[in-house]
């Protein structure tokens, strides 16, 4: 069977802020607030040292992924880019071992929590209120995305004002006798040290398991990321820095709760008090990205049929993945009640490791596989040295781990393997990137991915508007009508619109090319793109500046003017001009071959038109009627439809205006649905509904 395409999508609602401090939040734990007093036994006075050596080792997987997370923002993270550049098996075993490395990290940082606090309750029952934490944060999470990423500013504006007094108080006190015999560890042990720190950035990558949620991912999450990467180097590099200044390395050594030690010499025991509130703001913001965060790998891995369909059921007010989250939120409290996850997290740090190298290579592969929807709107750069060492750093410090970090590793991918085999296996129908490559070397593609990286142009020619044209008419006039179809979208008034069009034309921005013209531009105040169709049975005539422009080509009728039979007047988002360029892209890619207006002149309707673009077999439009196989559908909303589960219904044509449908939409009698999907799915429906 093949793979399905989400029915319902989650909501866009956060923003540049929320994806730094959800980033941010993840990173600023365990890494200051308790590895730096068991790293000081390796590194000694080196500790900076072995902080930035372990930044600098991962750089190369966050850019990495950084340029997936433009390339591809979808739910699932790590998961969803191993799926489609290595294929299934490869997502399975890393979407598994992702979501519960995620959870035992989540569950080591509550206890983190119970640390700090044992400091000053030491009688305390912690386990209880460890658990309480847990519950508190997956209730945050169950609300809605925005309330978790606004919970998560909270957390890391705290966090991050009191690290400023700690760092600000410190460094008037650092000794730099404290600082003699640096390197007196000796340069290996200062590297294996940094093999134990790296985890204090995996953190950063979590957000791109949310990307989906993220506003205008292009710009937001690359930015998001680096953001959160400067601000935790510079906060451990002067952290760690100031620790050792202060108490000594020696002093350090083997402190569970160096940051209270610190803060306790630097101004007395209220010192230790507060940052005690930093250390469970810190550790309480991991908890809630984490739970964010990692209840996105099973939503993700169920819409692609690798785990139960309930995985992906999205609540109808919060559009969150709510069993999901209770899943997850139930294994923590597992672990933090029953087991004791600390051994086991620390593990869970070499599959992490794996995961940045992974990264690494699903960028190589998508970049060789050539498919041309593949346009991230961040490249990482000095391709493909800076991957290569990206895949070779990580996989050398798990060695340094040890043999039963890379036994736990191996556990975590068998148990990937076996569920792939045992349940996933018949269920899917789907080929990574990996095999566009193969196919260079003689071995068959699958372009569902092609089609699937493209699927954002195909909605957008879905629930397009059309006019038809059989009278002779100037381009003004056919520009008046489509602004006058667009001012019902988008926030803006048909003049305006109008304007902007006829400018671009005057200015030479409008494509004219083999019969065919795009005006176009870009508009602050829209959510998506909107596109109108123009179809004129007649010539329309198009003046333009001369050729010298740049902008315009083809054959003139006379100077200036060039006739027409298509328009395509587009407007797209001005925080995402990568996305404004791929559709102009897929349309000047499908009106420059032979038979395109050829097919277009011959369309009958709007349904033909439509298809002419979106390559109809990609394409389908179902008519609901009374006494026919459709007649079902009639009264229902789209969850209640039972649809095939790979089909998206991108628009509903009602009494000659579109609409776009939500999950809630009802369907009524003479309803036209525009449905997109792969050719599998849209067999099964034909065949389904199919005319007696």
């Amino acid at each position: 069977m093949p793979n399905r395409m989400p029915t319902e999508g989650l909501e866009k609602k956060l923003g540049l802020f929320d994806v730094y401090a959800i980033a941010t939040g993840a990173t600023l734990s365990s890494g200051f607030f308790l590895l730096p007093g068991i790293a000081a036994v390796g590194a000694g006075p080196a500790l900076p040292l072995s902080y930035l050596i372990a930044a600098l080792f991962l750089l190369p997987g966050l850019m990495c992924a950084a340029e997936l997370a433009t390339a591809m923002p979808r739910s699932g993270g790590i998961y969803f880019f191993l799926d489609r550049s290595m294929g299934p098996l490869w997502g399975t075993m890393s979407g598994f071992g992702t979501w519960f490395s995620l959870i035992l990290k989540t569950a080591f940082a509550l206890l983190g929590v119970g640390a700090y606090l044992g400091i000053f309750f030491p009688d305390a029952p912690m386990t209880p209120i460890i658990a309480a934490f847990a519950i508190v944060f997956g209730i945050i999470n169950l609300v809605g995305t925005k309330k978790s990423g606004a919970a998560q500013i909270f957390l890391v504006i705290g966090l991050l004002l009191l690290l400023l007094w700690f760092s600000g108080t410190g460094v008037l006190q650092v000794k730099a006798e404290f600082f003699r015999g640096f390197l007196s560890k000796g340069t290996s042990s200062i590297i294996s040290t940094s093999g134990l720190v790296v985890v204090s950035y995996m953190g950063l990558t979590k957000i791109a398991s949310v990307a989906e949620e993220v506003k205008n991912p292009v710009r937001n999450l690359p930015l998001g990321m680096f953001l959160a990467f400067g601000t935790a180097l510079v906060t451990y590099l002067i952290g760690t820095s100031i620790m050792v200044g202060v108490v000594s390395a020696e002093t350090l050594a083997g402190d569970l709760t160096p940051v209270a030690t610190v803060a306790e010499a630097l101004v007395g025991h209220w010192g230790a008090i507060l940052m005690t509130v930093a250390a469970i703001l810190a550790f309480s913001s991991v908890a809630n990205a984490g739970i964010l965060s990692s209840s996105r790998y099973p939503l993700a891995m169920s819409r692609d049929k690798l785990l139960p369909a309930i995985f992906s059921k999205l609540g109808k007010r919060t559009k969150t993945p709510h069993f999901s989250k209770y899943v997850t939120v139930a294994l923590i409290l597992l672990l933090v009640t029953v087991f004791n996850p600390v051994k086991i997290a620390k593990l869970a740090s070499s599959f992490q490791l794996l995961m940045f190298a992974m990264s690494c290579s699903a960028v190589i592969v998508m970049r060789e596989s050539r498919i041309t929807s593949y346009d991230p709107g961040f490249h990482s750069p000095f391709y493909p040295w800076m991957q290569l060492l990206g895949i070779g750093a990580p996989l050398w410090l798990i060695t340094k781990n040890g043999g039963l970090s890379i036994a736990f590793t191996g556990g975590l991918m068998l148990l990937g393997v076996i569920w792939y085999w045992y349940y996933a296996h018949e269920r899917v129908d789907r080929r990574g990137a990996i095999f566009h490559v193969f196919e260079r070397l003689g071995t068959g593609a699958d372009y569902r991915l092609e089609h699937e990286l493209r699927g954002h142009f195909d909605a957008v020619v879905a629930h397009s508007s059309v006019i038809d044209l059989t009278t002779d008419v100037s381009f003004e006039e056919v520009v008046e009508q489509a602004a006058q179809l667009l001012a019902e979208r988008i926030p803006m008034p048909a003049e305006n619109i109008q304007a902007q069009f006829l400018e671009g034309t005057l200015l030479g921005a409008t494509l004219v090319t083999s019969g065919v013209a795009v005006p176009h531009f870009y508009a602050a105040e829209i959510d998506q793109p909107e596109l109108v169709l123009v179809r004129s049975e007649k010539r329309i005539l198009i003046e333009q500046p001369g050729q010298s422009s740049g902008y315009a080509f083809g054959a003139r009728d006379s100077l200036g003017e060039q006739s027409v039979h298509a328009i395509f007047f587009l407007v797209s988002l001005d925080s995402d001009p990568g996305q404004h360029l791929r559709i102009l892209a897929e349309i000047a890619t499908r009106v420059d071959e032979d038979d395109f207006m050829r097919d277009w002149v011959a369309a009958s309707d709007e349904k033909e038109l439509k298809e002419v673009l979106l390559r109809g077999e990609y394409f389908h439009r179902l008519a609901l009627k009374t006494g026919t196989k459709t007649e079902h559908l009639i009264g229902r909303s789209l969850q209640e439809a039972r649809l095939p589960r790979g089909i998206l219904i991108a628009v509903i044509r009602r009494d000659g205006k579109n609409i776009v449908p939500q999950g809630d939409t009802v369907m009524m009698e003479g309803d036209y649905l525009t449905i997109i999907g792969d050719l599998d799915e849209l067999r099964q429906l034909r065949k389904r509904y199919e005319e007696d």
